[in-house]
């Protein structure tokens, strides 16, 4: 069954990752942490499908994903694995905060390979923007970081086209984390052209619309107490009442296709290109093993316009504050940095 699994070039600089990748945060977010034997299970389970670029960042739990992965990737699994992390996002007071400040930066990076028990990760993402910190400065660490072996590739979440752009030129960015889906377009305009244009990789991060693309109205029962989701916009009941109609669409015409919705879903982001990686989050095997059918599905270009007409009617802001989106993630001048 590994060999059913297509590789892809991700960026330039010789990144090579399964055509589909794992994101690994709600084994420990989404509001409750998972069995970590079953976790671990699934990791190995997805590894050895032929799925091995994993997700993770320090934010995740926090630094419970981590630490989950790092006893997952023990006996001889680390050398079959493309592992992702990232560093940026801290909770200070119970406030959202971002860094990318120097000495910030490369104690992140430590901690996370501490926690992950390795010496490198293979790609080292800012996973949103500080817009106070120039992104040359930021970047300029994350370059010794490379030269040090602690990193290989460096990637960027949610990152603006100019951001991208200025970081590139400091050194290049091998991916660009953003998120892409059914229900999730205004990447399109500008910041995906540009990533083409500079040779990046794009890793579409929530290709199932957080769950409701593959579940839709009825995801909302199984939200735990505090999970974060009932928070955001399109979850709201009266965008969910509007919204539930995309996901009838989807159904109807997967099953025309004879595929799941969910399986419809990501089989558009992986139309989108072979520079695209989506990365499905689950907790479960069973799952895990329906996203893999995915990479199977055949979309025709009017079943692709087809498909493009339902995000246009989708109700509902991404995120509750868009200001952790690539919309507010331009930084400073470099000339305007004193250090501080």
């Amino acid at each position: 069954m590994m060999a059913s699994i297509r590789r892809i070039k991700l960026g330039s600089q010789g990144l090579e990752v399964s055509a589909q990748g794992l994101g690994c945060m709600g084994m420990a977010a989404y509001g409750s942490l998972r069995p970590e034997e079953e976790m671990i299970d699934l990791i190995h389970h997805s590894i050895n499908t032929g799925i091995t670029f994993l997700d993770t960042s320090d934010f995740y739990g926090p630094h419970t994903n981590e630490i989950l992965l790092g006893k997952a990737l023990k006996e001889g699994m680390r050398e079959k694995v493309e592992l992702a992390s990232k560093f940026g996002n801290i909770i200070l007071d119970g406030k959202w905060v971002i860094r990318g400040d120097p000495a910030y930066v490369r104690a992140a990076c430590e901690a996370s390979l501490k926690r992950l028990q390795l010496d490198c990760v293979d790609l080292y993402y800012q996973l949103r923007v500080e817009t106070q910190v120039p992104i040359e400065v930021t970047m300029g660490e994350l370059k010794k970081l490379v030269e040090e072996g602690k990193i290989k590739y460096i990637g960027l979440s949610e990152a603006s086209a100019s951001t991208i752009r200025r970081a590139h030129a400091v050194h290049p960015i091998t991916a660009v984390q953003l998120e892409w889906s059914l229900w999730s377009r205004d990447a399109e305009e500008d910041i995906i052209p540009t990533c083409r244009e500079l040779g990046i990789g794009i890793v579409a991060y929530s290709p199932l619309g957080r769950g409701f693309l593959s579940s839709g109205p009825k995801l909302l029962e199984s939200f735990s107490e505090n999970d974060r989701r009932k928070t955001h916009p399109r979850f709201q009941p009266e965008n969910v009442e509007h919204n539930k109609r995309i996901f009838e669409r989807i159904s109807e015409i997967s099953t025309r296709k004879g595929c799941t919705p969910a399986q419809l879903a990501l089989a558009w982001v992986h139309h989108q290109g072979n520079d695209v990686c989506p990365i499905p989050g689950t907790t479960k095997i069973e799952n895990f093993n329906q996203n893999i059918g995915a990479l199977s599905v055949k979309l025709m270009p009017e079943e692709m316009v087809e498909l493009e007409s339902l995000a246009l009617d989708v109700k509902g802001d991404r995120y509750p504050s868009l200001t952790h989106t690539w919309k507010y993630a331009d930084t400073p001048d470099p000339s305007t940095w004193n250090g501080q």
